[in-house]
């Protein structure tokens, strides 16, 4: 049978299929009976789901995250769309198509890496460009690049969509750097590369996306600048060395690439070269935020459901 994904579940539906389980609580109502509450996707996305009289045990046996086989219904709640679980049971990842439940870019990776290196070539900064050029040597690392996913929820949320992202930034960075002669370009071009780099090691994708122990405790930004200064004192320990004020210059921007503290910037941008790489980078995370939320809304609305991350509802209807 065929798998059905989350995005051609529609209201009323009984759901008899395999999907990944992830972060599961035990909840009581306000009568003390128990619940779990859970997230059910693919690699379409996810929607929440509800087992209701549920018990400790049933919680207990569950993979945090995992593959579930879920006996069910789907149904609206507060303009939602949800799955009640009636039974579920587990699953063995050798069973499934891991392809099915692990959203991947639609776009040609190797294609968008060619097109990275090929935009980073034009560094002609000898300090930034020998910089460069140590992460494109690494080659587990670069392979990383290109698989990792470029966030857990909010926005490229699949794999090689870290390298959709930064590809996506350096193209909007060539287009209109031109407009801004007085903007050092070698450094807005690096610190697009390597701004988000720390994910690589921050989140965990091998069968579900999920933070590593180590990016949980110090995230990506401040890995991201750690990365740097290692690949730096490895060029040191060759005989090449990286002034400081290059390095300084790059790791600020590296610092203040979220633009605001309350979302989790070390640094405010105080340099051009920061401005631009912070709005670059909000540019093409919201975008690719709205569009994705617009895409996974079921139904056929003019309007998809409030998104709090978001704070508003979207308009779907396009204008042909």
């Amino acid at each position: 049978m065929a798998h059905k994904f989350i995005n051609e579940i529609e209201p009323g539906e009984t759901i008899d299929d395999i999907y990944m389980v992830r972060e599961p609580i035990l909840r009581s109502t306000t009568r003390g009976d128990l619940y779990i509450a859970m997230f059910l996707s693919d690699r379409t996305g996810q929607m929440n789901g509800r087992m209701w009289q549920a018990t400790e045990a049933a919680y207990k046996a569950l993979p945090k995250p995992g593959f579930v086989h879920i006996h069910g219904r789907s149904e609206l709640y507060q303009n939602k769309l949800q799955i009640v679980v009636n039974n579920i049971s587990i699953v063995d990842a050798g069973q499934v198509l891991l392809e099915d439940f692990l959203a991947r870019t639609d776009k040609d990776t190797d294609k968008m890496f060619e097109e990275v290196k090929k935009i980073v070539g034009r560094i002609k900064n000898p300090h930034l460009k020998t910089l460069v050029e140590e992460f494109l040597a690494d080659a587990e690392l670069m392979e990383n690049f290109c698989n990792a996913p470029g966030g857990m929820k909010l926005h490229h949320n699949y794999l090689g969509g870290l390298l959709e992202h930064t590809h996506n930034m350096m193209r909007v960075a060539v287009a209109i750097l031109p407009l801004y002669p007085k903007v050092q370009a070698d450094l807005v071009l690096a610190g697009i590369f390597l701004h988000d780099i720390g994910k690589t090691e921050e989140l965990s994708y091998d069968m579900a996306f999920s933070y590593t122990d180590s990016g949980q405790l110090i995230g990506h930004v401040v890995k991201s600048l750690l990365m740097i200064n290692q690949k730096a004192d490895a060029l040191r320990a060759k005989g090449t060395q990286i002034e400081q004020t290059v390095l300084d210059a790059l790791g600020h921007i590296i610092l203040s690439h979220h633009g605001q503290y309350d979302f989790g910037s070390p640094k405010l941008p105080a340099t051009p070269e920061a401005f631009m790489v912070y709005y670059i980078d909000d540019l093409d995370a919201k975008v690719n935020q709205v569009t994705m939320a617009i895409d996974n809304e079921p139904g056929d609305s003019n309007w998809t459901a409030w998104k709090n991350a978001l704070q508003t509802r979207l308009y779907r209807k396009r204008i042909e």
